[in-house]
């Protein structure tokens, strides 16, 4: 019964990790690239020019703007500049779908900036897929289940961690796979577990809405009430006297004492008795990710309307484990330790991926092999392909497009999107008309030479400054990575002449 139960584990991982595995290295793949989401952001619009203008003075200029171009708007925005994001934003309107002018934060005039999907397509890619929300949300919650499965299978199969862990024998085919996905894995397991559990909490009432459907009717905003997370304030005024606006910079100060960093602000009716002050603040500045939650402030008077609420045990759990997932605490060494983790967490379902053909490879390169089998085995080896080599090369080609599409290409954003998709079908196209290989030595190759060229074309495209110089020197570190793994596979002497080498030496035997 015991080997019984561990070799239906050992199925359920094998067909599970190949079948969804493709979809499972996307979902890491832009996840990982996703941790550094504001700098790719800033990057891919080089426009904006990096300063170290405090916040306060940032808010000024930004309101002096508003009160010259918008002063009769219900609503102005503020996105302040950060450590990770020195641009300075203004909107009227509501924050989804107000009208948004990027700033100087030097001179407070209008800068022109280039529409660009920006690192938030990769966390948008992460949790929907690029499909419609709804849909994508719960095929990659379905995807994360899979993930688990995969986890709790592996754990079965292999017994012995430790020794799995130290043991790596480098040079031997199929036994290198095996040993350096089990080394990664173990490696990383509490990571693993963690990143895929929490991923299901994010979204936890879209997946299992019945609690709140239950207790209050489906109403979200009561629910939250209930957990003390909604702001209380005291009645407001009506909005009908004209009024100056209270000095921002106090405020500033007041809410950065409290809630450290501070992201930007919104002031509701400005220039009227009933205005509202709203300070946000960054969002890392502890593990638990309250987003939306803000400081609220008389835009008259400046009096503390209103604090950010403490949260209860049982939402404050939640919170922090959507903090986890976010890693948006800890400052940088923390989001470069969660990049590492991903990088090496896409490698070790990148090695389950090729591992399958591996084991396979000998025995359908023989000539008695069955025609089907082989077409299988032939399809496997393009999808491994075109689903890792090919994703991280429209991966990186979605960067290049960012820089030399023209500036003002309509649908810009939609462009860079489609040179995304593209690249990836078109890499999965070369994969089907190429020996299996060769497209990985040729794709891994050309990944290589596009991420270490991204200094190159900074160079030319854009001003220089700490951020950018930080994704362009990551991007030759991880060029050098790729260009080492496409010489490695080059050198490598393929299935099909191990397998005639075997059959000759049992011949002369």
């Amino acid at each position: 019964m015991k080997n019984s139960f561990t070799q239906s584990m050992s199925w359920l991982h094998t067909w599970a990790g190949l079948v969804f595995g493709w979809l499972l290295f996307a979902i890491f793949v832009t996840g990982t690239l996703a941790v550094f989401d504001k700098e790719l952001n800033h990057w891919m619009q080089p426009e904006i020019a990096a300063s170290d203008i405090s916040q306060a003075e940032a808010a000024q200029r930004a309101i002096a703007y508003l009160q010259a171009h918008e002063p009769n708007a219900d609503s102005w925005g503020i996105s302040l500049p950060t450590e990770r994001s020195p641009g300075l934003r203004v909107s009227t309107g509501d924050r989804r779908h107000g009208i948004g002018v990027q700033l100087d934060p030097q001179s407070g005039e209008p800068i022109s900036v280039r529409d660009s999907v920006g690192g938030n397509f990769f966390f948008r890619f992460h949790f929907t897929l690029d499909l419609p929300r709804n849909w994508g949300i719960f095929v990659v919650g379905a995807l994360a289940l899979v993930m688990l499965a995969a986890l709790v299978t592996g754990i079965v199969i292999h017994k012995k961690f430790f020794k799995e862990f130290f043991t790596f024998r480098p040079n031997k085919g199929q036994r290198s796979w095996l040993d350096f996905h089990n080394a990664s894995a173990v490696l990383l397991l509490p990571f693993h577990l963690m990143i895929t559990y929490t991923g299901l909490v994010i979204f936890m009432l879209i997946y299992i809405p019945a609690g709140v459907d239950a207790l209050f009717d489906g109403d979200t905003r009561a629910y939250f009430q209930a957990q003390g997370n909604a702001r209380q304030e005291a009645p407001r005024r009506v909005a009908s006297q004209p009024a100056a606006l209270v000095d921002i910079a106090p405020l500033l100060a007041l809410a950065q004492m409290h809630l450290g960093p501070i992201g930007g602000l919104n002031i509701r009716h400005p220039n009227t008795t009933g205005a509202r002050v709203e300070i946000r603040p960054e969002l890392g500045n502890r593990i638990a990710l309250t987003k939306g939650q803000a400081m609220v402030f008389d835009g008259v008077s400046g009096q503390l309307l209103s604090d950010v609420p403490e949260l209860r045990p049982a939402p404050l759990t939640q919170r922090v484990m959507i903090g986890l997932h976010f890693a948006q605490f800890g400052g940088y060494p923390m989001r470069w330790l969660y990049f590492v983790c991903g990088v090496v967490s896409c490698a070790m379902i990148a090695s389950g991926l090729v591992l399958f053909c591996v084991k396979r490879g000998r025995k359908y390169a023989t000539a008695t092999a069955e025609s089907s089998a082989r077409r299988w085995y032939r399809l496997a080896e393009v999808c491994n392909v075109g689903f890792i080599s090919g994703l991280l090369l429209a991966c990186v080609a979605l960067l290049w497009a960012s820089r030399l599409l023209p500036v003002e290409l309509a649908q810009r954003e939609a462009w860079e999107v489609r040179v995304f998709f593209a690249s990836w079908l078109l890499a999965l196209l070369h994969a089907g008309l190429r020996p299996a290989r060769r497209a990985w030595v040729e794709q891994l190759g050309m990944a290589a030479v596009l991420c270490a060229g991204l200094g190159v074309l900074g160079a030319f495209v854009g001003t220089a400054d700490n951020l950018r110089l930080g994704v362009e020197v990551t991007g030759v570190v991880l060029g050098l990575g790729l260009a080492l793994a496409a010489l490695r596979i080059a050198r490598a002497t393929p299935a099909s002449a191990r397998a005639k080498a075997a059959r000759t030496v049992e011949a002369e035997g």
